[in-house]
Parts: structure tokens; sequence; C-alpha cells
């Protein structure tokens, strides 16, 4: 998850909660109070369940197609690897 987004996510919970970041309460303080789970592992959640949904359809589905095609050896280009699908998926197994 990029960092911009639980910045964002903090930044409309405090808003709910009516706190600026001069109040300095820490975030733990805010989760609790209002109750919520941070969205970096909502989202884990949704792309294991959506990974279990995949893994369970027959070989033949269009979605098992795609993803043989993801694995295939492709030259890529200079700067960064972009990260693939499976890549973040072995990342959020390891959690």
């Amino acid at each position: 998850m990029s960092k911009k987004m639980g910045v964002a996510e903090m930044r409309m919970l405090r808003w709910m909660c009516g706190h600026t970041r001069l109040d300095k309460i820490r975030n733990e303080c805010i989760r609790d109070k209002i109750g919520v789970a941070p969205i970096e592992e909502k989202m884990r959640e949704a792309r294991l369940r959506w990974f279990g949904h995949v893994q369970r359809r027959p070989l033949e589905a269009l979605v098992r197609c795609c993803e043989s095609l993801a694995t295939r050896q492709v030259k890529r280009g200079r700067g960064k690897p972009i990260k693939t699908w499976n890549e973040t998926i072995r990342k959020d197994m390891t959690y």
C-alpha cells in the first residue's frame, strides 16, 4: 500500500473525530475511538478473498487463463520493476 493512502485515511478519521494534527493524538487512539481497522488490512483481506475465489475456479476459466499469461517471463524495462499480482499475493500470505 502506498503511504499516501494511509495518510489520507488518517486525515479522514481525524476529521470524523473533530481532531487536528495539532491536537497530537496518536493514530492508535483515534482508531480505537472510532473502532475501525487499518485500510491496509482490509485491502489485504479483499485481495486474499479474491485469490481464493480465483484458485477455486476450473483451469479453463478465463481468470485462470489470464493468471497463466501473467506468469510468463517477459523482459522488463529499465527502472524499478512493477510489482506483479503474484508478488503481492505472496507478500500478503506471509502476514
